[in-house]
């Protein structure tokens, strides 16, 4: 129904790889599939899988730092038991093809399949049941291929002030080569379910854009966090146009456009997010069939911030429609600076690293939503990812932790908000200012998402902003403990 905008938003475009992988991964990946069980299972009977990538990014050229980001793929693998190991006997091939021809793909490139990047093979009969657990294996970088657009490596990246293109080296952490595993907490409904007879369609969201650190060396690394889910290869999208609603046109600027849907403890976490075009289009595909909220923030050239909108209830095949932006009373302080210190140590009192996911959550009619960073210079994804290190000089971090430094900027206007209706959405203001509480996830470095340390969801106290600007709210340490 949407090929046309699928396709669009493909070529503009990255829970949660700067966990997102710290942040993939730190910059982050996502998965997501269609079944309500999370009991591992196998039934009787055979049934068939395909795969496909895709990466909605919000780090792409012209206004993002990146204008290419390679990864060539040698397998997919998926398990029906949601704990198992890598060498546990379990483990399925669902592209066999790619061990003897690796493929590699451009993250920030054209769909070439309606909203897919790229088809990973043909569909392959396996064992019907529930996988929960699925992992994805990059080749090292020291492998040949065939029209290597990385030159000597297998992962690259090119830089959008770098006109020639050149590629710099993708590093890889050690999980990226024996398999990013896709937990069943990043696959849509706990992991892929396949009937007997069946065809289910899988796709692989890679979280480009949260999943790329650049190291303090000059490197730049991937520490990918993806998410999984089953889909349909037609029309399973969200479409809508952002405008500014003083002049009825596009933004002169910036707009980044998240979906979301409540995790178990009742937060609207970010599941997907993209850019919207020049025109203020923006187009969501593939998606798992649902319901989602559809979050906006948008930064003018001048720099200043509109106020978040949020649009509740919007169903896959929907269109959002035209999406209003409104302009803060006072321009002049428009943002707000939310400031803190995140710690970990093991459960000896010693310091630890761990990679953090950080959110801004503003809560409006009772729920909590997580409001996207605004593009800037210095933020290109919906969330923050930091990794905790021991103290450097220009940080000194409490006595047994090893800690990280964060800012995140915000619209200090409060949000407006209204339910999706299919003749327009009526959207109202709760407050003239945020109150935002920071919201930290802890995950095993490099591991896709792996939660870390206990608790391992940490939620700050809600501030609220008071006065005229300019904003700032320094948060309490968020600190975390038991960590591995």
């Amino acid at each position: 129904m949407f090929e046309s905008e699928c396709k669009t938003s493909s070529h503009r475009v990255i829970w949660q790889l700067v966990l997102v992988l710290g942040c993939l991964l730190a910059v982050t990946l996502v998965v997501v599939a269609c079944s309500s069980s999370t009991t591992a299972a196998t039934t009787s009977g055979m049934g068939k899988v395909s795969v496909m990538l895709s990466d909605p990014a919000t780090c792409q050229a012209p206004d993002g730092p990146f204008s290419h980001v390679y990864v060539t793929i040698t397998d997919v693998q998926a398990n029906v038991n949601g704990s198992a190991g890598s060498s546990d006997s379990g483990w399925v091939d669902l592209t066999p093809g790619l061990a003897k021809a690796p493929m590699q793909v451009d993250l920030l490139g054209l769909a070439n399949n309606h909203c897919f990047l790229a088809t990973l093979g043909d569909a392959q009969e396996l064992q019907a049941g529930k996988y929960q657990q699925i992992r994805v294996i990059l080749a090292s970088n020291s492998t040949t291929v065939a029209s290597n657009m990385c030159g000597s490596s297998a992962n690259c990246v090119m830089l959008t002030a770098d006109t020639s293109n050149t590629p710099h080296t993708l590093q890889l952490s050690s999980e990226a080569q024996t398999g990013i595993k896709i937990p069943s907490g990043q696959i849509a409904s706990g992991g892929l379910t396949v009937a007997s007879g069946q065809t289910a369609d899988l796709d692989i969201d890679f979280n480009t854009c949260e999943s790329i650190v650049q190291e303090g060396n000059g490197q730049y690394r991937l520490k990918p966090v993806l998410h999984a889910g089953e889909v349909s290869t037609t029309s399973t999208s969200i479409n809508g146009k952002i405008v500014d609603k003083a002049t009825g046109n596009p933004v002169s600027g910036s707009v980044m456009v998240a979906l979301e849907q409540k995790d178990v403890t009742g937060i609207d976490r970010v599941v997907m997010s993209t850019m919207a075009g020049t025109d203020g289009s923006f187009v969501f595909c593939p998606l798992p069939t649902g319901t989602y909220d559809v979050v906006v923030v948008g930064t003018r050239t001048d720099g200043v911030e509109y106020a978040p909108v949020i649009v509740t209830g919007v169903a896959t095949g929907s269109t959002a429609g035209a999406v209003d932006l409104y302009l803060p009373a006072v321009t002049a302080t428009s943002s707000a600076a939310l400031t803190g210190l995140v710690t970990s140590q093991n459960s000896a009192m010693a310091g630890t690293v761990a990679d953090v996911q950080l959110s801004a959550l503003e809560t409006v009619n009772s729920v909590q939503y997580t409001i996207p960073l605004p593009p800037t210079s210095s933020q290109s994804s919906a969330v923050l990812v930091v990794e905790t290190a021991a103290s450097t000089a220009s940080l000194t971090c409490p006595t047994g932790t090893d800690c990280a430094a964060y800012t995140m900027q915000v619209p200090s206007s409060g949000a407006y908000a209204g339910a999706w209706g299919a003749s327009g959405t009526t959207l109202t203001q709760s407050s003239a200012l945020a109150s935002y509480a920071v919201d930290a996830i802890a995950t095993v470095p490099s591991s896709g998402g792996t939660l870390d340390c206990s608790p391992s969801d940490i939620t700050s106290t809600l501030n609220a902003l008071t006065g005229v600007g300019p904003f700032s709210i320094s948060f309490q340490n968020i600190g975390f403990v038991q960590c591995q």
